[in-house]
């Protein structure tokens, strides 16, 4: 087995021939064919576009951004796919972002700094403090802002969002920015802003059955309400959560000391934020010799591919968590292929190949995690 640096990887969104015109007129709308209706609004927004198999948000330039009031760039990790994207913002000392509010999800994780966040939704107004590993939703089309509490060190907030999927229908920045209809049923619970929630279960699945509801986790590093997971992995956790009463998905999972999960694969667009480490992944289509490496730690984002096997190693002397946000909630799956993963059952996940388990897997995947904890004067866990 070989394997090669996501740093060596190119984005296959680098080469996409997008054909932008923007010295056309209106009347010239009807000329233009291959339209990206959403590259072109990332062009006309006046901030870095950031691409990359594996990215650092903790180094991810940024400008101004004059639609937050505040400094930022749009992230496209080479697997994101056609339904969402990733805004980095960063909002200076002492500051704030403008208002802002938008008929799209969003799912929000703190990069570094700490401060609040203020969101005004059918008549009410809900406060909260965050820091880094805080993660938080925003109910569709609530009003939101993001304040600095400290004044020596800028703020950066990672935004997973429906964006690229609501611009590619609409076509329309004004109707999507500039709505004012209330989602009622997407609010939640004053508490579901306040750090707390309730612990739901699917009795109708195999596999996936514990869900935390709420609309904020003030630290997933410390959160307590991960449940065992070992289907994924001997003395695995993991809690997955329903957010704002949306279609994004997203999970919490844990990797105990000297442990790495099964590979798995699935519909692409997962954005990866590892919440500590350092760890590494390895990514590789089936039937591929070579496989990419991401190494990671909290900071990183990346995203496997469609169909893209990736597998999850802890390298650290803590057990490593990292959180992961999709298209396609247990409650709102919104795809065919997203109902199917959320029924799969222990047959079927055998079957299937959607994962890779212990007795099947290519020895050479375990011989380098060995190494390589050996390099740090570790050892491997078993049993």
């Amino acid at each position: 087995m070989s394997t090669t640096s996501a740093h060596e990887v190119g984005n296959p969104a680098q080469d996409h021939a997008h054909g932008h015109d923007h010295a056309h007129d209106h009347d010239d709308d009807d000329l233009r064919f291959a339209v990206d209706p959403y590259r072109d609004w990332v062009d006309g927004e006046g901030v870095p576009l950031a691409e990359g198999f594996a990215v650092n948000l903790m180094e991810t330039p940024v400008s101004r951004w004059e639609r937050f009031g505040a400094n930022g760039s749009v992230v496209n990790v080479a697997g994101r796919g056609d339904f969402l994207d990733m805004w980095l913002i960063e909002v200076p000392p002492a500051s704030q972002t403008a208002p802002v509010h938008h008929i799209f999800e969003t799912v929000v994780y703190v990069i570094s700094g700490h401060g609040s966040t203020v969101i005004e939704a059918g008549g009410r107004r809900h406060s909260f403090e965050w820091g880094p590993h805080s993660m938080f939703a925003i109910p569709m089309n609530a009003t939101y802002r993001y304040f600095n509490g400290t004044g020596d060190e800028p703020a950066r907030l990672a935004m997973t969002t429906q964006f690229p999927l609501v611009m590619n229908i609409f076509r329309n920045d004004a109707f999507i920015f500039g709505t004012d209809y209330e989602f009622t049923e997407r609010y939640g619970s004053d508490e579901s802003f306040q750090g707390k929630g309730r612990m739901v279960h699917d009795k109708t699945s195999d596999l996936y059955k514990d869900f935390w509801e709420t609309n904020f986790v003030p630290d997933l590093s410390a959160f307590s309400e991960l449940t065992p997971l070992e289907w994924r992995g001997k003395k695995s956790k993991s809690i997955l959560f329903l957010l704002a009463n949306g279609a994004l998905h997203a999970h919490c999972s844990e990797i105990p000391v000297g442990r790495y999960k099964l590979a798995h694969r699935h519909v692409g667009g997962t954005h990866i934020y590892p919440v500590n480490g350092p760890g590494y992944s390895l990514l590789w289509y089936e039937g591929d010799k070579e496989r990419i490496r991401v190494d990671w730690d909290h900071g990183w984002s990346y995203s496997p591919p469609d169909n893209m096997y990736h597998q999850h190693f802890n390298l650290a002397g803590i057990p490593s968590r990292y959180f992961a946000v999709k298209l396609g909630s247990r409650r709102y799956p919104f795809s065919s292929r997203m109902r199917a993963q959320f029924a799969e059952t222990p047959t079927t996940l055998k079957n299937s190949k959607y994962q890779i388990n212990a007795d099947q897997e290519d020895p050479a995947i375990k011989e380098l995690y060995i190494a390589e904890l050996a390099k740090r004067g570790m050892t491997m866990t078993t049993g």
